[in-house]
């Protein structure tokens, strides 16, 4: 045992995912036997969101001790994430309009998928506060649960040192979920390795025959998205050496294509931040639960890109007007979208219908894509886990709350 955990976790993590390749590779049929052991460890990531979220937000805003630099930090996280997102979408459509994927795709022959009544933004601007918190706690909605840890937080800090006590139990409690998650990521591996070994024996090959124009236009937008976009903001405006970054969060990257989740990432992305990036508790505990929610850079190049694919394919005239509106709904969808897997599938229809396209078609468009998600959905994510951590890297360092000795010594790991 001491053996095995002296090997780095990203290592364990990225053995899980090769052999869990293999299997799914040479012995299809073990795969569905072994299922159960991903199921759960993507449970027991999921069993800790909603609590993390809930606590550590409000944990980091009372220990920031002066009420304006939440508003700061805020502005700047917001800020930052409207800007990746945004950037995301237009690469997206560069990749389709590179790629043209959607050119004679066989949508015809696709059953339609019924996408069900759209969430109107005035809807989701309601929920934002509950009308009980303990019902957000259950159901995991995290706007909600941003909203009421901000304001927790915001009433302790003004309490001032009637408040103590309540702020040093979140202290308490923030450090104890934290333990809970370092148990739970040392079945990292195996949850991995039963992951993959389900989705490629599910879908094999043919997701890259069916589907192969689509899906290396997801793979090259995700990288460039990562590669150059991220790259460029920590080199730019960071001011921070990239590979240092990169090393440091692989642990959060395999997680996050392994379960297809922003929020099953989360605790690791915490993880991540507070070890290898030395990015301090205030920033990382109210920047990435944030970024959980609307930091879907990978959901946004996707939405993008599968836009452009249904109006290649419908034969739609792609005029700038069109790109315009693709743009904006694009941007405006993704920072909507749940952060489970294949959400962005059904945000669909608000960009479709803003260019013309009636929801009979976008339904088969999602029918035609939804059969070979899985795999697609595994790959988008990884930007999406890649930008959280670039925003928070970003304003710890703006903050002057990164610990750059720590940072750069990931390189050394």
């Amino acid at each position: 045992m001491t053996r095995w955990l002296s090997i780095p976790l990203w290592k364990r993590v990225l053995g899980g995912l090769v052999l869990g390749l293999a299997l799914a590779l040479l012995w299809p049929s073990a795969a569905p036997i072994i299922a159960f052991i991903g199921d759960l460890f993507v449970r027991a990531i999921r069993m800790l969101v909603a609590p993390i979220v809930l606590v550590t937000i409000a944990a980091g805003i009372t220990s920031l001790g002066d009420p304006k630099r939440l508003g700061g930090i805020g502005v700047r996280t917001i800020g930052m994430f409207a800007f990746t997102t945004a950037i995301a979408v237009s690469v997206g459509m560069a990749v389709a309009a590179l790629v043209r994927p959607g050119i004679g795709a066989p949508l015809g022959t696709a059953a339609p998928h019924v996408l069900g009544k759209p969430v109107t933004p005035y809807d989701q601007l309601i929920g934002i506060i509950p009308l009980n918190i303990f019902d957000a706690l259950a159901k995991g909605d995290m706007l909600a649960l941003i909203f009421v840890a901000i304001l927790f937080g915001v009433g302790t800090l003004l309490t001032g040192e009637a408040g103590k006590p309540f702020a040093d139990l979140l202290q308490a409690a923030s450090a104890v979920l934290f333990r809970v998650v370092g148990i739970v990521m040392e079945a990292t591996p195996f949850g991995v390795f039963a992951l993959t070994a389900n989705a490629v024996a599910a879908n094999g090959a043919s997701v890259f025959i069916h589907v192969g124009w689509l899906a290396l236009a997801v793979l090259i937008g995700s990288l460039f998205q990562i590669i150059v976009v991220h790259s460029l903001i920590l080199r730019l405006l960071a001011r921070l050496p990239v590979l240092p970054f990169f090393r440091g969060i692989i642990d959060a990257l395999v997680v996050a294509f392994s379960t297809a989740s922003s929020s099953a990432t989360l605790p690791v992305a915490m993880r991540v931040a507070d070890r290898n990036l030395g990015i301090s508790r205030p920033v990382y505990s109210t920047t990435l639960p944030l970024g959980a929610s609307i930091g879907k850079d990978g959901t946004a190049m996707y939405v993008g890109l599968l836009s452009m694919f249904g109006l290649q394919a419908f034969g739609v005239p792609l005029t700038p007007t069109v790109y315009a509106l693709v743009l904006l709904t694009g941007a405006l969808a993704a920072f909507g979208t749940a952060p489970v897997p294949s959400a962005s599938l059904f945000m669909l229809a608000a960009v479709m219908s803003a260019v013309g396209v009636p929801p009979e078609q976008t339904a088969l468009i999602v029918g035609f894509v939804l059969p070979f998600d899985r795999l697609l959905d595994m790959t988008r994510t990884v930007p999406s886990a890649s930008a959280n951590l670039t925003v928070a890297t970003t304003v710890a360092r703006w903050e002057g709350e990164l610990d750059e000795a720590r940072y750069r010594a990931a390189n050394q790991a």
